[in-house]
């Protein structure tokens, strides 16, 4: 009896354990994958520094966790199911990816040097901001008002959930991970980059990289503005 005990409880733990293993290697794959976060934090360390940086990586991991969290109670299904819940983030997410680049492609170099105020007339203003809380806010935000990130882990997480496990508290182990994959690969880039931030603060090396960074998040904010989610 004791060896039929034993075997089905060793079963589960490998299964467990592959699942782990496999949603890690996953995960991390998508984590050092280039995208909005990505050039968020790159902008960030090369214009705004290491404190900054390292502040937007955990606003944007929050986010993901946040995302993690209401997936697993129910919200990303929410999302999933409701056209009118998913396109009123939608909107509001495409609106703000817009307005970012906007700012970056109509003033280069003032548009960031607030570091993540929200508000219109802050971004007007060319004055230098050090809190870490207004980066931190702006990685939130723009993590945050991505649905497809809640879409993303309705389809994903489940895909590593064994059988007989606690799929709400699975599924929030899961995002955890992801959160701290994506605070590690964060914490790297930052340091690669610091380096090459005395050449990338001249002016017109500042001017092509918002220029750049402008044009992809108006390009991803207009693409999100006109999806069709089926």
């Amino acid at each position: 009896m004791v060896g039929n005990d034993r075997q089905p409880l060793e079963e589960a733990q490998v299964t467990i354990s592959h699942a782990l293993i496999t949603f890690i290697v996953a995960s991390g794959l998508l984590t050092i994958t280039p995208g909005l976060d990505t050039m968020l934090v790159v902008r960030t360390a090369t214009i705004g520094g290491r404190k900054q940086a390292l502040a937007a990586s955990f606003g944007i991991c929050l986010g993901l966790l946040i995302w993690g969290i209401c997936t697993s109670v129910g919200l990303g299904a929410l999302l999933n199911a409701s056209r009118f819940a998913y396109n009123v983030l939608r909107i509001a997410g495409a609106c703000y990816l817009i307005f970012l680049g906007y700012q970056l492609i109509r003033r280069p170099e003032a548009a960031f040097s607030d570091a993540g105020k929200l508000g219109p007339s802050s971004i007007e203003n060319s004055d230098s901001c050090d809190d870490p809380w207004q980066w931190f806010g702006r990685g939130l935000f723009t993590n945050f008002l991505y649905p497809k990130v809640g879409l993303f882990y309705v389809t994903f997480l489940p895909l590593f959930i064994p059988a007989g496990s606690n799929v709400v508290g699975f599924s929030m182990l899961l995002a955890s991970i992801h959160a701290l994959e994506g605070i590690v690969w964060f914490s790297v880039l930052v340091a690669a980059v610091r380096p090459f931030s005395v050449w990338l603060r001249k002016k017109e090396a500042v001017n092509k990289l918002d220029y750049i960074m402008g044009t992809v998040f108006v390009g991803f904010g207009v693409k999100l503005l006109f999806a069709d989610r089926r």
